[in-house]
């Protein structure tokens, strides 16, 4: 163990965050049989295009300078390697093996799934419980990992959520066993000098572009500068920086578990594969209206507020977004997709080639909130209820592309495609 660290304390809460080394990467390595550290393996759907984004690449490429989330065709050429198409199916298997193996080790109350291949662990209570440290914990926990399913992973430890992705994300890749650990102390001993700051957790380049006009270019920087200044440039999100410069974090995982967002929405969005001419995105936007509407009466939810978001291709023009304010508060689909056609033709720009859509129903409230329109029948939309309560109840029993609508079919349509896809990406298995 690195004689840097000091042993968290007995008094201390104690947080484990366990990543998955090149996670896609390394499971497809897996099942070939191969060594994701020694294989030079990307995963990316090269059936779309040269410019496609690599969603992995093996720790093997990476040690030759390639970055994690290249596009393909800045792999250089000569190079001998596997590409492996997403199977996003697979994965989220994989994912709910490594939380069965969490759960082994700590009730499901003491985990925060922070994404596919990372999770928080709360450990406090535990380690008296196996008479282990937290840093002998977590290589248990590890190696329990890669001994039932072949993958390495990384663990980052601290006295709070911020300092065990801090110790994840920043050193427990340069130590030997792969796992860090830091303390309040120790944080401002070995990272508060640490450039650059998009390094840390929530520290974006437009943030560290702010903060360097500022003067400053470390946490111990931001951590002196006087408090009334930061909150007067960074508002509310000034509170996070100073504490995060201290290496302090208020949030527990209790507060996570028990956190409701006041407000809730839905919205589904896509990135296409090609650039979409005025009248073919209508088409997209209709498909996704109508994909909202069935969303959202499967949820048993409604909305009188509606968003649509256009991005246009190589920032040829900057992104619009709309938003709107409808009469009735509903689910229906004759009246979503009325909106959304109306807030598309009103604000897209008709020459300049479109590459990303996103629709979204905002405040969404149950549906016992519904509210009618003198325009509209009442019966009319409850007839319309039943029929997506019916199609929902096909499309669950017989797959999603069960049942499609005649726009589905036109070339420019893409739901039938992504109705087999997860996130974007080939469900594979």
């Amino acid at each position: 163990m690195d004689n840097n660290f000091k042993i968290i304390e007995p008094n201390d809460r104690c947080y484990l965050i366990i990543d998955l080394k090149s996670f896609f990467a390394s499971v497809e390595c897996v099942d070939r049989g191969l060594d994701p550290m020694t294989t030079l393996l990307a995963v990316a759907d090269k059936d779309r295009s040269k410019s496609t984004i690599c969603l992995a690449i093996t720790p093997a490429m990476k040690a030759l300078g390639i970055k994690n989330r290249c596009r393909i065709h800045e792999i250089p050429k000569h190079l001998d390697y596997i590409i492996a198409t997403p199977r996003m199916k697979r994965y989220i298997n994989i994912s709910a093996d490594i939380y069965e193996i969490y759960l082994s080790y700590v009730s499901k109350e003491d985990i925060h799934v922070y994404s596919i291949d990372e999770s928080f662990l709360d450990v406090t209570h535990y380690l008296g419980l196996y008479g282990l440290s937290a840093h002998d914990l977590a290589l248990k926990i590890m190696n329990d990992i890669k001994k039932k399913l072949g993958l390495r992973a990384t663990c980052g430890i601290g006295t709070n959520l911020y300092l065990a992705k801090v110790a994840l994300d920043i050193l427990a890749k340069h130590s030997p066993d792969f796992v860090a650990e830091l303390n309040e102390d120790t944080f401002k001993q070995r990272l508060w000098t640490h450039r650059p700051l998009t390094d840390f957790w929530r520290i974006g380049p437009g943030t560290q572009r702010h903060l360097n006009s500022l003067g400053m270019y470390t946490q111990k920087d931001i951590a002196n500068f006087p408090e009334n200044i930061l909150y007067k440039q960074f508002g509310v999100n000034a509170e996070y920086i100073i504490d995060h410069a201290w290496g302090r974090e208020s949030c527990t995982m209790q507060d996570i578990k028990n956190y409701q967002s006041r407000s809730k929405s839905l919205s589904c969005g896509q990135v296409l594969m090609r650039d979409y001419n005025f009248d073919d995105a209508l088409i997209i936007v209709k498909e996704m209206a109508d994909e909202l509407s069935l969303d959202m009466t499967a949820a048993h939810v409604v909305s009188n507020n509606i968003s649509l978001f256009i991005g246009y291709s190589a920032e040829t023009f900057p992104p619009t977004g709309v938003s709107a304010t409808l009469q009735v508060t509903t689910n229906s689909y004759r009246i979503l997709m009325d909106a959304f056609v109306q807030l598309y033709t009103r604000s897209a720009m008709r020459d300049v080639p479109i590459r990303r859509i996103n629709v979204s129903a905002n405040s969404v409230m149950d549906e016992c909130f519904e509210q009618y329109s003198f325009f509209v029948d009442p019966s009319v939309m409850e007839k319309d209820r039943k029929v997506l309560q019916s199609v929902n109840e096909i499309k669950d029993r017989y797959g999603k592309n069960s049942v499609i609508k005649g726009m589905d079919l036109y070339e420019a349509g893409t739901s039938i495609q992504r109705n087999v896809q997860i996130g974007g990406h080939k469900a594979g298995f």
